[in-house]
């Protein structure tokens, strides 16, 4: 069986980075361009919900499990926004990815239309070990990410109409 990218699929995604320093900007271009292995030029543009900050996005293309990849280049600097999305591909969940300055990196698989997957696994943890109304409801926002939304939503509709570079991974 062969390992080759062209033989294990291929799948879709976004990398938001929703607020950088200026001085952070080339870095996050080098860590995406190490991930998907193609050089990376993003579009940036002033972020007006962090006044100083710039954001920029871009599409992606490559092999199921760049996103992690992705993540993983970009979580050493904690103090960007930003969220990777992975596309669902045959045999192979959808993923999502938010990062936040306090609240670290929160990951969910999802499904073809984008919604967050909770599993059975997860549901029968949470109902055997909630103790009341108000712990249930406290950790299904946990699961669906909720503290990530609210963090990172204001900067989500600054960046409304902005530019997107589109990216290829080789190989």
């Amino acid at each position: 069986m062969s390992t080759r990218g062209s033989d294990r699929g291929h799948t879709a995604g976004v990398v938001y980075v929703h607020s950088s320093p200026s001085a952070v900007c080339p870095h996050v271009e080098w860590a995406i361009s190490g991930a998907l292995g193609i050089r990376t030029e993003l579009r940036w543009t002033a972020q007006p919900a962090a006044p100083g900050q710039l954001r920029a996005e871009c599409n992606w293309t490559g092999e199921p499990g760049t996103g992690a990849r992705l993540v993983t280049a970009l979580r050493a600097w904690p103090m960007l926004r930003f969220e990777v999305t992975e596309d669902p591909s045959p045999g192979v969940d959808g993923q999502r990815f938010c990062h936040a300055p306090g609240l670290g990196l929160w990951r969910a698989c999802t499904s073809a239309n984008g919604d967050i997957v909770v599993s059975e696994d997860q549901l029968r943890t949470l109902a055997a070990n909630a103790k009341g109304p108000e712990a249930f409801a406290h950790r299904v926002d946990q699961l669906l990410g909720a503290a990530w939304d609210d963090a990172l939503e204001p900067f989500r509709r600054a960046g409304d109409g902005a530019p997107v570079t589109w990216l290829h991974r080789v190989g």
